[in-house]
């Protein structure tokens, strides 16, 4: 979602898979290819012929009771020792040192060749033949000791030691991720926390996901629970979506979304109308989202300041409450699918626009390139703050849909909307927004997906009595 259509993207396509790309764009979506790589010459890393025959030596016997298969003895692969002498055939132990001393000292020879008082070790290694003159005997390594050792030092084993909090790689499971965002084993970028966010309470859920195609998620929302005067529950859903082309759209999205369900948070427990709260808190997200321009340079104030929409509902007793500015949406769809869904709000947005003024028709204004050119938003750039906000008395239960153009760019239409929307969406909204965010990935995901679900029931003096 951006203020006006942006250039095409300089590759046209992914060199990999062919995907066609959008401006901005850092990374293939469907590939996850590094466009800045596409730039870069690639080395030549020839092939080297490995000379044939090649005379490999005999692996060792396999015991299958010890520790490690794969351990090499010094006698069984050909060589001299340092001091040009055969490499003496020293059998490996892995089982535990009969009478091996506790302690840090425990197996560490003594100067001059005579190892610590241990007659036991003494035995052994008469047992195993003669001392090399002038060589330190040393006890035989434990592997289980060495494999001890090396995750505490955090080695090979990376999956890190007992102390190792950092998080671990999502693709090859084995690895620490360092603080630059990167696996230190396999090197693979981890997702950021706001790629894919998911929060659920009792009367409210959302989810949001980065998409396929962005190289981040510009989207945000909050979800609440308050109350109103007389103890009655409320339920707040705020989602927004960051401009594009607007500076820190990620960060405006952030606050105006933290802004509007603090305000409604403090609010309607002090008796405001909800109506009346949807629309200061609309106004106090856009209070939050101007305090992060930069101060005015030149001739023209706050340009190009961080920007997003806004759309919020509050399900309160037997009304709701619906709020919005930008092109971000809000639906209903009742329990009972047989009675028809309602799209609750109107594009501010130039399709919108044409539409209104009768010069297109919806599919020939929302086919143009310059459909989702917004009209109206919150930022310091905006030409005047005009919150819409509307109240609604179903007479049935059902759910409240808030989302941005993400999700119904691919199920614009009412009826589409509750085509894809679950049948027990009131009793699992969780679900329910994973499955809409899944819809939307599987169209294409060429946006950031966001949704929050409020279901709707009716005072228990006014549900319909049973039969």
């Amino acid at each position: 979602m951006s203020l006006k259509p942006q250039p095409p993207h300089p590759l046209g396509t992914c060199p990999v898979c062919a995907e066609p790309l959008e401006s901005g764009d850092r990374f293939c979506g469907a590939c996850g290819y590094d466009l800045s790589a596409a730039a870069r010459p690639r080395p030549d890393r020839p092939t080297v012929p490995l000379p044939l025959p090649v005379d490999w030596p005999e692996a060792p016997p396999r015991d299958p009771q010890a520790l490690s298969t794969a351990t090499q003895h010094p006698g069984d692969l050909p060589g001299l020792a340092s001091g040009g002498g055969e490499l003496p055939a020293v059998p490996l132990r892995t089982d535990e040192v009969p009478g091996a001393p506790d302690g840090p000292g425990a197996g560490v020879s003594a100067p001059g060749g005579a190892e610590a008082q241990n007659p036991e070790r003494d035995g052994a290694a008469e047992a195993d033949g003669p001392e090399p003159d002038g060589d330190f005997t040393l006890a035989a390594p434990d592997p289980r000791a060495a494999l001890q050792a090396a995750d505490g030092a955090g080695g090979v084993e990376s999956t890190g030691g007992a102390g190792d909090r950092r998080k671990v790689c999502v693709a090859c499971r084995t690895g620490r991720v360092d603080r630059d965002g990167y696996c230190e084993h396999c090197g693979h970028a981890q997702p950021r926390e706001r790629d894919h966010m998911e929060r659920e309470l009792p009367s409210v859920a959302a989810v949001s996901d980065r998409g396929l195609r962005h190289h981040r998620n510009e989207d945000s929302f909050s979800v609440a629970a308050s109350a109103l005067p007389d103890g009655s529950p409320a339920t707040i859903g705020i989602v927004c979506d960051g401009v594009s082309s607007a500076t820190r759209p990620d960060e405006a999205s952030e606050a105006a979304a933290a802004a509007a369900s603090a305000a409604l948070v403090a609010a309607l427990p002090a008796g405001t109308h909800p109506q009346t709260a949807m629309h200061e808190a609309i106004v106090a997200a856009s209070e939050a989202v101007n305090a992060l321009a930069a101060p005015p340079t030149g001739e023209r104030e706050h340009q190009n300041a961080p920007a997003c929409t806004i759309v919020g509902s509050v399900v309160a007793g037997e009304v709701f409450i619906v709020g919005w500015v930008g092109d971000s949406r809000a639906y209903w769809v009742p329990d009972d699918r047989s009675v028809p869904p309602a799209r609750l709000t109107e594009d501010d947005s130039w399709a919108a626009q044409m539409v209104a003024a009768g010069l297109m028709t919806e599919a020939q204004a929302y086919a143009d390139e310059r459909a989702h050119a917004i009209t109206g938003w919150l930022g310091a750039d905006a030409y005047e703050l005009e919150p819409h906000t509307a109240a609604f008395k179903p007479d049935r239960p059902g759910v409240v849909l808030v989302c941005t153009d993400g999700l119904w760019n691919y199920a614009e239409g009412a009826e589409d909307m509750a085509r894809v929307l679950p049948a027990d969406a009131s009793d699992r909204p969780l679900h329910a927004a994973q499955v809409l965010v899944g819809h939307a990935l599987d169209g294409g995901g060429h946006d950031n997906i966001t949704v929050a679900l409020l279901p709707f029931a009716l005072p228990p003096e006014e549900a319909e009595p049973a039969a």
